[in-house]
């Protein structure tokens, strides 16, 4: 056996071929433009995979249907967030309105009540009155009786109180379901001045309160020089308002020539209060007070407090 020496044996082991990788040639045909297979290759076609039709789509291919749902959506979604964001203020407002409907309602119900036979008048109550007769007041303004509350005609009330000269002014106060009341300020006399007709009583306005063919009991008599509408009666009439009860009670007379000299005569033994003119009337009757209760009427003659700085006693 011969052995070389610098080559290896040939392998004579059997190798597994690998089979050649097919080639498809291709031929154009000049006049068809379109290829022929060789028909020397009669081994099997290797074919590609379909290609995917979206793989490669264009932009173009996204439909207008696409776009509008897309739009849509995002309109549904800012809808959604401001709903959101102003459902505080929603409820708010409609708090607010709830709220305002119910006082229209309230007001409404009110007003129709207070219009209505519901709230009639059906007693009339004067108060106030001293020399007045409260039954002929309402007598007077029984024209109201079935008129509502609220209705009440105030010129009418009026009207019918002008017949009383007593009053001086008055307020109408409703008291609800039925009750109208009349509340009476009256004139103040201040005495009875005599005139052609008999003895006339008058407030400090002048305003005639009532006549007599006698001198009435209870009002002092005026003695004026000039008459209601002299400045002479203005200051009497001044000095007689501006005296307590107590002592304006006494006063049997008041005389003035002027502004300035106005006398009052007290009591039965006719003492006499020399007050002057109106200034620190007030201030008098204070002092003319106190000077009463140290020297007492029936013990006096006069007191003279046309300076209330420095009264005289007589």
């Amino acid at each position: 056996m011969t052995t070389r020496v610098g080559r290896s044996a040939p392998d004579t082991a059997p190798r597994e071929l690998t089979p050649p990788v097919p080639l498809l040639l291709v031929a154009k045909d000049a006049s068809t433009g379109q290829g022929a297979r060789s028909a020397a290759d009669a081994s099997p076609q290797m074919t590609r995979p379909p290609a995917d039709p979206t793989a490669d789509a264009p932009a173009d291919d996204i439909g207008l249907r696409d776009v509008w749902r897309a739009a849509r959506a995002r309109r549904k979604a800012l809808r959604a967030e401001m709903r959101r964001f102003t459902q505080r203020r929603r409820r708010r407002r409609a708090a607010w309105l709830a709220a305002a409907a119910s006082v229209v309602v309230l007001v409404a119900v009110t007003v129709g009540a207070a219009y209505s036979p519901l709230f009639a008048v059906e007693r009339i109550e004067v108060v106030g009155t001293s020399q007045l007769d409260p039954a002929a007041v309402e007598q007077a303004l029984a024209g109201e009786i079935g008129t509502p509350l609220a209705s009440v005609d105030g010129s009418a009330v009026k009207a019918a109180l002008v017949a009383f000269p007593l009053v001086e002014s008055y307020a109408l106060e409703a008291r609800p379901p039925h009750d109208l009341v009349v509340r009476i300020v009256e004139r103040t006399p201040v005495g009875a001045i005599r005139s052609r007709g008999g003895w006339t009583v008058v407030d400090a306005a002048g305003v005639v309160l009532s006549t007599s063919t006698s001198a009435p009991a209870g009002q002092p008599v005026l003695d004026i020089t000039g008459g209601l509408s002299s400045s002479a009666f203005t200051a009497a009439a001044t000095v007689m308002r501006a005296l307590p009860d107590t002592i304006r009670s006494q006063v049997t007379a008041v005389a003035a020539t002027t502004a300035d000299d106005v006398t009052l005569t007290l009591g039965s033994r006719g003492a006499q209060v020399v007050w002057g003119g109106t200034a620190d009337s007030a201030r008098k009757a204070v002092v003319l007070q106190q000077a009463m209760a140290a020297f007492p009427i029936g013990s006096v003659s006069s007191y003279d407090i046309s300076s209330p700085e420095a009264i005289v006693v007589r």
